[in-house]
């Protein structure tokens, strides 16, 4: 059965021992993974090229996720820049009790480790002030 975005959550982790919390309620997300370089392996003895997957690519930009501008959220995600990696992940899925919906991933979790900045992102007449995050994949993206 197909599911849809309602209740995906980026998630980060304080500290290796921590347990994952939601970093910032988010807008979109962007693809968790990537179509492989093909690597021609073609001899003079094929009658057509032939390939094996290489390294998978990823998006030159990084991880971006479009967020609703709060001050608060702004500073909370501006103290996570810096030189260091830390560890996100997007969960699918939560569990809901009354009106509390409590990110779970029972929908699938993709983990990560790499190095987030933040900014606002330009805006016009009668829009919602906007900031993206995006984060620099230090490791694979592994589901789980």
């Amino acid at each position: 059965m197909a599911i849809n975005t309602y209740q995906t959550y980026l998630m980060h982790k304080a500290s290796a021992a921590a347990e994952y919390s939601k970093l910032v309620d988010i807008k979109d997300f962007p693809d968790l993974g990537g179509t492989p370089e093909m690597l021609e392996t073609t001899t003079l003895s094929d009658p057509m090229q032939t390939f094996i997957a290489g390294i998978q690519t990823l998006d030159s930009s990084g991880l971006q996720f479009t967020c609703n501008y709060t001050k608060s959220d702004f500073t909370t995600l501006k103290a996570l820049e810096s030189d260091s990696e830390h560890e996100f992940a997007v969960w699918f899925g939560a569990t809901t009790s009354g009106s509390v919906d409590t990110p779970s991933g029972a929908d699938g979790k993709f983990s990560f480790k790499g190095q987030l900045s933040v900014y606002p992102s330009g805006g016009g007449v009668n829009e919602v002030v906007d900031m993206i995050v995006s984060i620099a994949p230090a490791t694979k993206i592994s589901f789980a």
